[in-house]
């Protein structure tokens, strides 16, 4: 089976805030962002599946937290 080369993509400037401007695959962007949300301990402490925004995350969610499940919808809609 071939392997299917990931196509590199901009990230929104709401994005690159949080993962920087360059571009990236797919993956390569939500690795970052659970990376900051890691190194920023933004998951909440009571409900790991919950991520409280931040100042740079506020922009990017559109609102306080999200859930874990809704990374690559946000992820999705930051790329181009």
């Amino acid at each position: 089976m071939a392997k299917i080369t990931e196509v590199k993509l901009t990230p929104s400037k709401e994005l690159a805030n949080v993962i920087g401007s360059e571009k990236v695959t797919r993956p390569e962007a939500v690795k970052k962002l659970w990376d900051y949300i890691k190194k920023e301990d933004l998951q909440d402490s009571k409900n790991r599946r919950q991520i409280n925004a931040d100042s740079k995350l506020l922009p990017l969610f559109g609102k306080d937290s999200i859930t874990m499940f809704e990374v690559g919808k946000i992820i999705a809609a930051n790329l181009k």
